[in-house]
């Protein structure tokens, strides 16, 4: 929902309208940013349940849709990061890949099981998140620093830190440098 939206959310289907709308239009994007924190499909897809969770729990209104796609987005990194941090993840070992699951086959495509998204998971959570937002997100230096609360030079020079190790992992170092 949208403060300059004159539509007034009352009554059942307007709600469910508006869930649908939300999960049709974000629960993949959702779902690929939090993969590239845990790196496990079934983690990202709990995590992702969880930020929609608390969408609906959400009382306040959302300026706009950009607004709300970056709470979105915003919401989903923290979760991600608090995921990372709980006692259950640190104790725990992941299982061999060898039985995958039918919906991670859905959910990634051609393009995350290429090298360059190997490279991209690698990378140290700093860089990984602003190469995400930018590349598969397509966000502009700008809103990226809003989403993340860093100055707009700090995330171009993380931007250009990560593409130089992108680069150095992809076709390797050079003896000279």
């Amino acid at each position: 929902m949208y403060s300059d939206d004159k539509t007034v959310y009352s009554g059942k289907v307007s709600r469910d309208a508006y869930i649908k709308y939300v999960l049709e239009t974000y629960s993949q994007m959702i779902i690929r940013l939090c993969f590239t924190y845990v790196k496990n499909i079934c983690d990202a897809e709990d995590i992702a349940q969880d930020v929609f969770v608390s969408l609906m729990k959400h009382e306040k209104t959302f300026d706009n849709s950009e607004h709300e796609k970056a709470w979105l987005l915003r919401t989903a990194m923290n979760k991600s990061k608090n995921h990372l941090k709980s006692g259950w993840v640190s104790k725990t070992v992941q299982l061999d890949d060898a039985e995958a699951d039918t919906s991670e086959a859905e959910i990634t495509d051609a393009t995350e099981k290429s090298n360059v998204l190997e490279a991209v998971l690698s990378l140290p959570e700093k860089y990984r998140t602003v190469i995400h937002l930018f590349y598969y997100n397509g966000y502009s230096i700008n809103e990226i620093s809003d989403i993340i609360n860093k100055k707009p030079a700090t995330v171009g020079t993380l931007l250009a830190r990560g593409r130089a190790i992108l680069k150095k992992m992809m076709i390797g170092g050079f003896e000279d440098e």
